[in-house]
């Protein structure tokens, strides 16, 4: 057979039919397990966990190509069992096909320990509790010795020298020391977010790199991934059936550039499952600006039989037997730890910068009134919403502002009283913890949207007719999507008709739409039905399209507002879901501590 490289007889390479020697089988078998150092890590952590070591130590040389060395203070293996261990398919964690649809141990399969040992040179060396001494295996390159006395505490030490010194071709797809080592960082930090209650120590090249204690969950995510990522994260607990699921959830505006910080475990085994992938970024859709990435450490717990970790050689894919029911599940579990904007709603507030979670009062506030002729009403809020701005004693968006002076109470609203704006851009609030700074047009833009979703679920979306209807010159595509989508458009509070080939007239928009642009927002709306299809308008392309909708009416920038106007804003946001960030993940509000102004002046030394 001509191939490029020349002529190939396959004849002669399929000659006969042969049962390859277990050396063989061993390193082709290491080939799918143990493709890099950091792969090996992988197996023998996991190995110590299931042996329920409650402190590991991992020595690395060169990024693991050099040395592997894991000790652990485990269960141990027996005497007489020692040598069975660096078997092929030898293991104690399943017996029949039933304990492998029900695994509950990371390791199961017994390959990892076998190709290992037919790739380097390794040394096994065990003590099982009880017995008076330990014992010794070595293998070179898969040659088994003979069991042999030696010293050690409990626990096992697994030893890897050399890893593919044997098979050069896999030796020469390694990479420079530097990015191994990189791997086998990044699969100790897993196994040390995985397992907190674990005391974990690395060492490479014979410096101390980690050195972790046993601590609680947000204590090792925060040691694993920096006091920056649990800062900008929401705690996340929640459980229906046999599935829990908790963790930290990073916050929107703290998204990346990259997916280098998501760590999901299920049943402690860390995954990259593309089910639970969709349903986070799903959950994240209505709060996640274009190209980031959130971060997440997630922890999901299960029963064994209502998953299959079989499925792949590294196991880091499962499949759900119900999968539709786990993608739901995960999914509104992110929606609704992300729509928690009030004090009171978050148990166990994760950052120090929302420590004001804990001290607001969560009840309804009191109204505070304040001779200021500033609280006069301009009636803009109420054009914006079809609601008084500043009534006492009315509705919740009818606070004014408390004297300056005079600090909130405890039982003032969590974003304060408004005291200002700054620029035509930002409101000033003043609260319990000291300043809040809100995007008007970001926060407004958020509770716009968010009611326009509301009215659409609820099939009630109020229209308004315009007292002079909106004639635009439109294009042959603009007149048929009219014409085409009567139904859609009428969903959306929309009643446009086609006057001629050449221009289309809109004659009612949403009640909630009534302040902004007709004519801009009826080009928008058609240009997107017309992108997208009617049938998917309202289901895959429905939240891009009420934010396109919302962003017309939301407050400008420059747009002055009194100060009934900004509490009015306040108080709808903090009745809005998701009021903290904006329609593209930027923040809405920031708050600002006395703490940080007295540190700037230099008060109290």
């Amino acid at each position: 057979m001509p191939t490029a490289l020349g002529t190939y007889n396959l004849r002669s390479a399929m000659a006969s039919i042969r049962v390859l020697p277990d050396q063989l089988v061993n390193q082709i078998a290491a080939g799918e397990v143990v493709e890099r150092p950091a792969a090996a890590l992988k197996e023998l952590l996991e190995n110590s966990l299931d042996a329920g070591a409650r402190a590991i130590s991992v020595v690395l040389r060169e990024g693991g190509m050099r040395q592997i060395r894991v000790q652990d203070d485990g269960e141990g293996i027996a005497p007489d069992e020692i040598a069975t261990a660096l078997a092929r398919h030898a293991t104690s964690k399943i017996a029949s096909l039933e304990d492998l649809e029900r695994v509950a141990s990371l390791g199961f399969r017994g390959e990892a320990l076998a190709s290992i040992a037919s790739v380097s040179h390794l040394t096994l060396t065990s003590r099982a509790p009880g017995q008076r001494h330990a014992w010794r295996i070595e293998s070179k390159g898969g040659a088994l010795g003979q069991p042999a006395p030696a010293a050690l505490d409990d626990g096992t030490v697994v030893d890897a020298l050399d890893l593919f010194y044997n098979t050069p071709a896999r030796r020469k797809f390694l990479k420079t020391e530097t990015t191994e080592y990189a791997h086998t960082e990044e699969v100790f930090r897993r196994v040390a977010l995985s397992r907190p209650d674990v005391a974990l120590q690395l060492t490479h090249n014979g410096r101390a790199v980690w050195r972790l204690a046993p601590q609680p969950m947000e204590e090792r995510v925060s040691a694993v991934l920096g006091p920056a990522f649990r800062e900008a994260s929401l705690p996340l607990a929640e459980g229906a059936g046999p599935i829990r699921l908790s963790g930290l959830i990073g916050l929107p505006a703290a998204a990346r550039s990259a997916r280098d910080a998501q760590y999901v475990f299920v049943n402690g085994r860390f995954v990259r499952d593309k089910l639970l992938a969709h349903a986070l970024r799903e959950g994240y859709r209505d709060v996640l600006h274009g190209e980031r990435h959130p971060a997440f450490v997630l922890f999901i717990e299960i029963t064994p039989e209502a998953v299959d970790v079989n499925v792949h050689p590294t196991k880091t894919e499962v499949r759900f037997r119900d999968s539709r029911a786990v993608h739901q599940f995960v999914l509104h579990a992110v929606e609704r730890a992300l729509a928690r904007t009030l004090p009171g709603e978050v148990e166990q507030p994760a950052a120090p910068a929302r420590a004001w979670l804990e001290r607001v009062a969560t009840g309804a506030p009191r109204q505070v009134v304040a001779p200021l002729g500033a609280a006069e009403p301009s009636g803009f809020y109420q054009r914006l919403f079809g609601q008084e701005a500043a009534v006492p004693g009315t509705a919740p968006s009818s606070y004014v502002a408390t004297p300056p002076a005079r600090a909130p109470s405890a039982e003032a609203p969590p974003l304060g009283f408004a005291l200002a704006q700054l620029a035509g851009v930002y409101v000033l609030a003043q609260n319990q913890q000291g300043l809040v700074v809100v995007d008007m047009h970001a926060a407004h833009e958020r509770i716009v949207y968010e009611r326009l979703k509301q009215a659409l679920d609820q099939a009630e979306v109020p229209s308004q007719h315009l007292l002079i209807p909106a004639t635009l010159v439109a294009s042959p595509v603009e007149v048929a999507t009219v014409a085409d989508n009567g139904e859609l458009l009428t969903q959306l509070g929309f009643e446009m008709a086609v006057l001629s080939p050449t221009s289309v007239v809109v004659r009612s928009v949403p009640a909630l739409l009534a302040n902004a642009d007709p004519a801009a927002m009826a080009r928008d709306l058609l240009r997107e039905i017309a992108e997208v299809g009617s049938s998917r308008a309202l289901t895959d392309r429905r939240d891009e399209l009420l934010g396109t909708l919302a962003c017309h009416t939301a407050v400008r920038a420059h747009r002055a507002l009194t100060i009934a106007e900004m509490n009015a804003l306040l108080r709808d946001m903090e009745a809005t879901e998701r009021a903290d960030q904006c329609n593209h993940g930027r923040p809405t509000w920031h708050q600002f501590a006395l703490a940080d102004f007295d540190r700037l002046f230099l008060r109290g030394r």
